[in-house]
């Protein structure tokens, strides 16, 4: 383990915003990743996991332990008549891993590609897109208990998914950290082409002939007409979550707002895309604490001077309130602070 002291943590957060951890490790191995938490235990220094930075920000200074793992492998457990069992180390690349999974010929994630990050990070939010989530390709994986250094195994089940949400982002937050995630992949395609956008992209091609590596071309081409890379304006991508609001809320915006975009969640309650309620208040393209709201997407933050978090925070604070003013809904920020 090779321990690091005031390092600059700038280009690790996908915002770019100016941050230097107190002490640093990146662990390449699972013996590393234990010897750091019992460095951390030993010397009483809070423990802080740092993934690929794309959906974090960063405080300008971290106190104690930054700890990065990056674990790589992938594996091929099992296989049946219809799927593939996949294992892979929570420290590659998660665009990556989409498409080695796609050259093999194991199919189901192709949805899921070009969305920025680690491996390890995917489940702690159930990462979704173009109508399919983390979780309905998830078989199980494994975690590091921070207390203890045991690994233990989580089913799905044990998981607690939902929009955006595991048990690693709620009751068991800070407690482990993901050394593995298995997948169960289809041997066939199943395409799932229901979102709207994809859908309309797909159009043109007749439905025999959509492959599922022409699915994740697709969603990478409609995600980079629609999202900024990061290289090129820091950011880390959707800044709040779509709000769930029962039938009662949609009925009353529908009457002021017929123009109102929602989807069905279940019978009692739709989804209202966070960007359209930002950019209906006027906030796309609007610059405020030297940070901006994207030009093309409302619901991007974007960083392009290199601000400290405090900025970026106070903008968000200001849609939110202005959110919750005009439309008596509250918008839940997406991106976790590092503490």
């Amino acid at each position: 383990m090779k321990l690091l002291k005031r390092v600059n943590l700038q280009p690790l957060n996908t915002m770019a915003v100016p941050s230097v951890a107190e002490h640093f490790v990146r662990a390449g191995s699972l013996d590393e990743v234990k010897e750091a938490l019992l460095w951390a235990k030993n010397n009483v220094q809070p423990l802080h996991i740092l993934g690929g930075g794309s959906n974090c920000l960063l405080p300008e200074n971290i106190s104690g332990l930054v700890l990065q793992p990056i674990l790589r492998g992938v594996k091929l457990l099992e296989s049946n008549e219809r799927h593939y069992l996949v294992k892979v180390a929570a420290g590659e690349n998660w665009n990556r891993f989409v498409h080695h999974c796609l050259s093999k010929g194991y199919f189901g994630l192709e949805n899921l590609a070009l969305i920025p990050g680690l491996v390890g990070a995917a489940p702690i939010q159930n990462i979704g897109a173009y109508g399919v989530e983390l979780c309905d390709l998830f078989h199980s994986l494994e975690a590091l208990e921070i207390s203890t250094g045991t690994l233990r195994r989580f089913e799905k089940d044990e998981c607690e998914f939902a929009y955006r949400h595991s048990v690693f982002k709620g009751r068991l937050s800070k407690q482990f950290i993901i050394t593995s995630v298995t997948f169960r992949l289809f041997k066939h395609p199943e395409l799932n082409v229901t979102y709207p956008a994809l859908r309309a992209a797909l159009a043109g091609i007749p439905r025999k002939a959509i492959s599922p590596q022409i699915v994740a071309h697709t969603v990478m081409e409609i995600r980079r007409s629609k999202l900024p890379s990061p290289e090129l304006l820091p950011n880390v991508g959707s800044f709040f979550k779509n709000p769930v609001v029962d039938m009662e809320t949609i009925e009353h915006m529908e009457q002021l707002y017929p123009d109102l975009v929602s989807y069905e969640v279940d019978a009692n309650h739709k989804k209202i895309p966070a960007g359209w309620l930002i950019e209906k208040a006027g906030w796309k393209g609007r610059e405020e604490f030297n940070v901006k709201v994207h030009d093309q997407q409302a619901l991007v933050i974007v960083n392009p001077n290199k601000m400290p978090v405090t900025k970026v925070l106070r903008l968000a604070k200001a849609i939110q309130a202005n959110i919750k003013a005009r439309f008596g809904i509250d918008l839940e920020q997406e991106p976790q602070l590092l503490l």
